[in-house]
């Protein structure tokens, strides 16, 4: 452990020991009765997690794209309209997706830092009749967090299926699924959620499967359709085994293992630990002159920080140095400020002495790069605003 460089970055982030525990145990029969037990038992907690009342959950072998992915070819078909909430790069992936399975999509975008307010969400909604409605609930790129409840409120009023990208937020960012009317919240396992990275995990409300069945026309990829997922999922959670695809056994053993510590420690707790864990971060970076991608600070993820680097820096080398300083930070991701950024990640099993060790690290890089900075200043600012 010694050699080990801390892992702070918006994904994949650093896992509990039961978690990594469960993942390298001997596998396991996909029909075997304990695992049955242990899909079943993820399947009903991945529910609570998302505090829906009545949702589907799906826990797919693939990546955080493979949700959205499947989200989009089981609801969209040729010409449906698709409004974008775009607040940055996974607005941009969920447009090109959408567009794949023949949506007519409108992009709803504020410059890189912002997000369009709900009045300008309304007004778009006022002019044409959508089928559904994305938005990026933290959008890792900027760093951008999106109202969810409020945009969910306007897409039910117009009529619209409300589907939340929480890859970068779900366990980690407060999100009711029932109370707030959601209809879709999607996510991957390597971020709050906290499991290595392999699983595609969704939610979806019973308007959204309604929706579903109604379709006209057959999904148009093999691999996500709901009509080979559905029964699978059902079927489990009933603690039957059943087949289409070969689960990802023992990340689904790792997932349940970590959901129930997610539910053990309390969701509220969480919400407040990642928000005490962002004040700490968002602070120390301002004591060292550091300004964040989001333009307003209430528009600031708690999940994660978006920092430019000071006038001089060059970033390539900053990282170097903070990774040599024990510590592991994310470059830019947005296109257009690829080279004027970095980023932190600061979720799921991440604790106040992690980010203290993380501002110490850039403050270390910072003063390596020639910038001048009064060395703890930075980490004294994040203890004090943790307390």
């Amino acid at each position: 452990m010694k050699n080990r460089t801390l892992l702070m970055i918006p994904g994949p982030i650093e896992f509990e020991p039961a978690v990594l525990s469960a993942l390298g145990a001997p596998t396991t029969s996909h029909t075997a009765a304990n695992f049955i037990e242990a899909f079943g038992q993820a399947l009903e907690r991945l529910r609570q997690v998302l505090l829906s009342e009545d949702g589907q959950p799906f826990v797919l072998a693939g990546s955080g794209t493979l949700a959205m992915d499947a989200v989009g070819a089981n609801l969209i078909e040729p010409g449906d309209r698709a409004l974008v909430i775009n607040t940055g790069y996974f607005g941009d992936r969920y447009t090109a997706l959408l567009t794949r399975y023949g949506a007519q999509v409108t992009q709803l975008a504020a410059p890189v830092g912002g997000r369009p307010s709900l009045d300008e969400i309304e007004d778009a909604l006022k002019r044409a009749a959508y089928k559904l409605v994305t938005l990026t609930h933290v959008d890792t790129s900027t760093g951008v967090i999106t109202d969810v409840r409020g945009v969910a409120d306007l897409a039910k009023r117009y009529g619209a299926l409300s589907v939340v990208d929480g890859v970068c937020s779900v366990a980690g960012e407060e999100l009711r699924m029932s109370a707030w009317g959601v209809d879709v919240v999607l996510t991957a396992s390597q971020k709050a959620v906290g499991v290595p990275p392999g699983l595609a995990l969704f939610v979806v409300s019973p308007r959204t499967l309604q929706v579903f069945k109604n379709r006209k026309t057959p999904v148009g990829n093999y691999y996500t359709d709901w009509t080979h997922w559905l029964p699978i999922m059902q079927a489990y959670e009933a603690r039957k085994s059943s087949y289409f695809a070969t689960p990802a056994v023992n990340l689904i053993w790792a997932l349940n293992v970590s959901l129930g510590q997610i539910l053990e420690e309390g969701l509220q707790t969480r919400f407040e630990r990642h928000r005490a864990l962002s004040a700490a971060c968002k602070a120390g970076a301002a004591a060292l002159g550091l300004s964040q991608v989001p333009q307003k600070p209430e528009w600031a993820a708690n999940t994660m920080t978006a920092l430019r680097y000071p006038a001089g820096v060059d970033g390539g080398e900053f990282l170097m140095r903070a990774a040599k300083a024990g510590v592991y930070l994310a470059g830019g991701l947005h296109p257009a400020i690829k080279n004027e950024y970095f980023r932190i990640g600061h979720m799921g099993a991440t604790k106040i002495g992690d980010v203290l060790a993380t501002i110490g690290a850039v403050e270390v890089a910072l003063v390596q790069s020639d910038y001048r900075i009064e060395l703890g200043s930075g980490v004294s600012a994040a203890q004090k605003a943790f307390l």
